[in-house]
This record gives structure tokens, sequence and C-alpha cells, in this order.
């Protein structure tokens, strides 16, 4: 397997030396660039193949929330991991609107940093303590339901899509409905695509915003 080829986006330079030593450590990462702002990053996702953005979210001239919002469209299937000093509410849900697909603070300890970007790389996503309850705590004011939201899935898709928005993950989806890992992963892929999400954050977005799981 390739490794994970990563691109470092933060203003200091200081900090950018300091991921590319944690990261390198890891054989199975490759830390193919790094730049300090977010219209760079933007310019090297053009130029070159990343699975992984590695972003912060407050930096000179492009922002980490508008630069997401600007690699994900140009390449869908880079992923963004913000890596940031600031957790505020309005950030998180912002950077995850944007296309994020994982949020963790500059406080993550070198293993953890290197499991979240091999499991954004995957597809799946990766979220510090807390971030989640943040972002359902800005959707708990959920609009009714939408009838027709998931019209365009099969009811096995609809369960699976359900399922994600507990909180489960494709083992336990799996064993719930006596389904493989794999086939749990090809209704995965087929829900997303149809409801133009890009991973399991986004769908619990997508539930939270069609009234169809309400926060406790």
């Amino acid at each position: 397997m390739s490794p994970v080829r990563v691109l470092l986006v933060d203003d200091q330079e200081l900090l950018r030396g300091a991921l590319r030593t944690v990261l390198g450590a890891d054989p199975r990462i490759d830390v193919v660039g790094d730049v300090g702002d977010g219209r760079a990053a933007v310019d090297a996702v053009r130029s070159h193949r990343i699975d992984v953005v590695l972003m912060d979210i407050r930096m000179p001239g492009l922002d980490g929330v508008s630069a997401t919002e600007e690699i994900t469209r140009l390449s869908p299937s880079t992923r963004v991991l913000i890596l940031t000093t600031f957790d505020a509410d309005e950030l998180v849900v912002a950077a995850v609107r944007a296309g994020a697909s994982g949020y963790l603070t500059k406080d993550t300890r070198p293993a953890a940093l290197c499991r979240a970007v091999h499991e954004v790389a995957a597809g799946t996503s990766a979220l510090a303590p807390g971030v989640a309850a943040k972002i359902i705590g800005m959707l708990r004011r959920a609009p009714e339901p939408r009838a027709h939201a998931l019209d365009a899935l099969t009811p096995r898709e609809a369960e699976v899509f359900g399922l994600i928005a507990a909180g489960l993950s494709n083992a336990e989806i799996g064993a719930r409905l006596h389904l493989t890992q794999n086939t749990v992963k090809t209704h995965v892929r087929a829900l997303l695509m149809k409801l133009g999400l890009r991973d399991r954050v986004h769908v619990v977005i997508y539930a939270y915003e069609h009234g169809l799981v309400r926060a406790e």
C-alpha cells in the first residue's frame, strides 16, 4: 500500500517543521510539502496529488476554512484534516461545512495525529474529543423532518445511514444488520454518492440538518 501523501499548511514555520518530524516517523506517511497559507495550499493541491491536507484555521490571506472549501471542490479525493489551536463552536462547524473530514487541536498526541491522518485518508473521520458535541450543539435547533430527504436511497442504504448518524462504526453496523464489513462499505459508498456527502461526519450533519435525528 502506498504511503499517505500529506501536505502541511500552517503560517508558523517552526510548527510545520515539528509536524514534518512527527509524521515523518511513520513510514506509511509521506509529507510531500509544507506551505504557510491557504492560497499556497490550494495551488499545491492543484499541482500535485495530495491525499490529506493538514490545515490550520487562522492564517494570513486565505484562511483555513476558505482554503478547505476550495480544495474539496477542486479535488474531491483530497481530504482535509483541520489542526488548530482554536476549537470555538463556530470555527468547528464552519470547517466541517466547508468539507473538512476531521478537526483536531494542536495538543493532540503524535500517535493520535498519525492515526487520524490514516483514518481520514481511508475515508472515515477524525474528531477531537468534544468536537462532535460542539457540532451537534450548533445543530440542536433541527428543522422538522424532511420526509423526502432519503428518497434516493434503497431501504438498506437508509438503514445504514441511520446507524452512521447514530455513531456506529462499520463493524457495529455489520453486526447489527448481519452484513459483512465489505457489504457495509459498499452501502456507505453508495449513500455518500447519492446524497453528495464526503464522509461520515457529513452524514451526521445532514441527518441533523434534515431533522432525521435529534440532539439529546
